[in-house]
C-alpha cells in the first residue's frame, strides 16, 4: 500500500543550511519508510535520477547545530557517520558531493 505524503508534512521538516534548502535523509527515512542504505542505495545505483549535488553529505558542524537545535535528529548525536540531505536545486550545492 502507498503512502500519500502531504505537502505540509514534507514541508515542515525542509531545513535551510547556508541559503540552500535541503531535506535530511532521517526525514525521508521517516517519511517514506525506508531506510537509509536504502536511500544511498537507490542514488548509487540511479546516478540519472541522483546527479551530483542534488544528494550532499553535511558536514560534522552541520550535523551537531542538527542535533542542537531538533530533537528528531538526537539519534545522531554519538553516530560517527555524517548524514545525507537531499537539495532543492543541484545548481545550488556549489560542488558538494555525496560520497559514492
Amino acid at each position: 500500500m502507498c503512502k500519500m505524503i502531504g505537502y505540509e508534512e514534507v514541508q515542515s521538516r525542509i531545513l535551510n543550511i547556508h541559503g540552500q534548502q535541503i531535506l535530511v535523509d532521517l526525514d525521508v527515512v521517516e517519511l517514506y519508510g525506508v531506510s537509509t542504505k536504502e536511500i544511498n542505495q537507490a542514488a548509487k545505483n540511479n546516478l540519472e535520477k541522483f546527479p551530483d549535488g542534488y544528494m550532499i553529505t553535511l558536514t560534522g558542524s552541520e550535523k551537531s547545530e542538527l542535533v542542537k537545535n531538533f530533537h528528531r535528529f538526537n539519534s545522531l548525536k554519538y553516530s560517527t557517520v555524517l548524514p545525507s540531505a537531499f537539495t532543492e536545486n543541484k545548481r545550488k550545492a556549489s560542488g558538494r558531493r555525496h560520497g559514492r
